[in-house]
């Protein structure tokens, strides 16, 4: 069989959790079945970074996808036209992105649809073709995978799919998220913070990710005796805004964030270590890959009450509402107990082991598997 996947998101330097989805299940999938072929399909010629078996071909296309236009180009022209001539049997696109037109049928990874319930979250340009054009990439693919129940359910009575047609696969986290020694986070501490405690932020800065409200969190749990902690922020500023540009200009504890934008997955394992928490203050999540992430480097979780959090992170995480930020300053506060940042690391150890990259590939195979058989 010769399967090919849209690989356009695997750029050093710029991945994100759909990227890393896309690299490390494919190259999974491509190990556990060597009797099959893939092809991978590029916007740009691949960095050497990323290791492939044997049985994967590097297929690179034009134009690079950085654009709506772009993205119409890449995947109604250059991938439809590249699936007819490699001859795919089926498409697997883990950002799904789907070609509309041609016979090849398609396993479309939805994530999450949060551009569906809060319009205001993407660029115009964005926004229109992701309203426009995901609806019919739900219709037209042969089936759907996506991350967790909740996105599951909120799929099929958005788009009005069958929920039977959805799977679940869930995410997984990198092999180099581990706790590290004492004196590795003490290494951490003093080159990040000087020494000192930190919470820790890990996302991309876009509005859904509601920094703004675990910056005003932050200040008060620090002006209620949280003595020298500081709030690592780690992630690109995709997105500053007017509330969240105000909320940190008025902090009276500014002094005490430190920003380091986007890291390498080995130094955010080390920072997530060597954290007391994690806060995952989001507002609309298909999965929300760092809490697991935090549960395998073995450090506490405070995170949102809502979307697909509570099913990730089980009883291993403090949940408040994204809008509270007295609650998840009381929160933070709550972590000066040992104890308690103690129970909530081992409920992690229990909890993270549903989810890892070879279940999810094996799952995603799985999928894949069922399409071939309608054909």
């Amino acid at each position: 069989m010769r399967i090919a996947v849209n690989t356009r998101l695997l750029v050093p330097g710029k991945m994100d959790g759909i990227g890393w989805f896309a690299y490390e299940v494919t190259r999974r999938m491509a190990a556990a079945h060597p009797e099959h072929s893939f092809l991978l399909l590029f916007d740009r010629k691949p960095d050497g970074c990323f290791e492939f078996p044997d049985n994967c071909e590097v297929v690179v296309l034009a134009p690079q996808a950085r654009h709506p236009v772009l993205w119409w180009l890449f995947f109604e022209v250059s991938v439809h036209l590249a699936l007819k001539r490699l001859r795919a049997d089926v498409f697997l696109s883990p950002d799904g992105f789907i070609p509309l037109h041609g016979g090849v049928p398609s396993l479309a990874v939805i994530h999450d649809v949060n551009f569906e319930h809060s319009p205001d979250n993407l660029r115009p340009s964005h926004q229109r073709y992701m309203t426009h054009f995901f609806p019919r990439f739900a219709h037209k693919a042969a089936r759907i995978a996506t991350v967790s129940e909740f996105s599951r359910r909120d799929i099929a009575a958005t788009y009005r799919v069958p929920e039977g047609k959805i799977d679940v696969v869930y995410d997984g986290a990198g092999d180099c998220y581990r706790p590290h020694s004492k004196d590795e986070m003490d290494a951490v501490r003093e080159k990040y913070t000087g020494g000192r405690p930190y919470i820790i932020f890990v996302s991309t800065i876009l509005k859904r990710k509601n920094l703004a409200t675990l910056l005003r969190a932050f200040d008060l749990a620090k002006d209620s005796d949280a003595g020298d902690l500081c709030l690592v922020v780690v992630g690109n500023r995709a997105w500053w805004g007017q509330e969240l540009a105000q909320t940190f200009d008025s902090m009276k504890f500014k002094e005490s964030v430190i920003f380091l934008g986007h890291l390498e997955q080995p130094v955010l394992a080390a920072l997530l270590s060597a954290s007391r928490a994690l806060v995952y203050p989001s507002l609309f999540e298909g999965f929300g890959i760092p809490v697991l992430e935090a549960m395998y480097a073995e450090t506490a979780v405070i995170a949102s009450n809502t979307t697909s959090l509570p099913e990730v992170g089980g009883d291993a995480a403090i949940y408040t509402s994204p809008l509270d930020h007295v609650a998840m300053a009381h929160a933070i506060s709550s972590l000066r107990d040992d104890a308690l940042r103690c129970a909530l690391i081992e409920k992690g150890r229990v909890q993270r082991v549903r989810f890892s990259w070879d279940n999810t590939a094996c799952l995603l195979w799985n999928s894949l598997m069922q399409i071939t058989k309608q054909v």
